[in-house]
């Protein structure tokens, strides 16, 4: 089985789906994986958590996942793939407790998987979600948010959040009216007048909303002398154009 890890992704809308696989990704090839069927509460509290994985579970799927490293046959502690009979999804611990790496499956190992599981009933293991309703936030958007947008966009967004959140922190009223004024000119008369706490509610309520060239240039231009940002902008746009020249 192939699998494309994905590392510390708390949200699953972040484990990208195999058409959105690129070239430079890791593929890993596994040789041998438990599948576990398991209720829907607990494979949406997996896939979109980084938190503790039942205990019972690990136990179940300790040592039974198998690679190879050239002649060596190596064994992963806690590896398996999960279902809920509609949805897939394969796990890594990396040796903790928590599902440190996630991967989707390719299609057609998708398929199998369900197969399997069809005419059987999912298993309950006992978890303990650390809240009842998952707190999403600005570096943890609600799905709703991300939804219909591909890869690239998602990574995008995701260094625009980064972004306004160093804006908010520094909570400097002119910069925050500057860059809100740069969003939404035409309040531009109103901005004036705000205070931090307004300004920031306005830019980020209004600029949270889905995803466009608007949204690209102005993260762009936000971003324009953090380093860092900078760096994993310019390597993500480079990298979407080496895709479209391969594709």
């Amino acid at each position: 089985m192939w699998v494309n890890w994905f590392e510390g992704e708390e949200n699953g809308y972040n484990v990208s789906h195999y058409h959105e696989w690129r070239t430079d990704d890791k593929i890993e090839l596994i040789e041998s994986i438990p599948v576990v069927y398991i209720t829907k509460d607990l494979f949406h509290y997996i896939e979109n958590t980084l938190d503790d994985l039942p205990e019972q579970l690990l136990k179940e799927i300790y040592q039974r996942t198998y690679i190879r490293k050239g002649h060596k046959k190596l064994t992963i502690d806690y590896a398996c793939i999960l279902t809920d009979g509609l949805n897939t999804l394969a796990i890594d611990t990396v040796n903790y407790s928590i599902p440190i790496r996630k991967s989707r499956l390719m299609p057609r190992q998708d398929k199998t998987v369900l197969q399997m599981v069809k005419n059987h009933k999912p298993r309950s293991f006992q978890f303990k979600p650390k809240d009842l309703k998952k707190q999403y936030h600005l570096l943890s958007l609600k799905p709703e948010l991300v939804i219909g947008l591909t890869r690239k966009e998602r990574q995008l967004k995701q260094l625009l959040m980064m972004a306004l959140d160093h804006l908010r922190v520094s909570n400097n009223i002119k910069a925050l009216r500057y860059w809100l004024i740069e969003w939404k000119p035409e309040l531009s008369s109103q901005i004036e007048h705000f205070n931090e706490r307004d300004a920031w509610e306005t830019l980020y309520n209004d600029i949270k909303i889905g995803w466009s060239k608007e949204h690209e240039r102005f993260a762009q231009n936000l971003i324009r002398g953090n380093p860092f940002l900078e760096k994993l902008w310019n390597h993500e746009q480079n990298r979407h154009v080496n895709e479209s020249k391969l594709s």
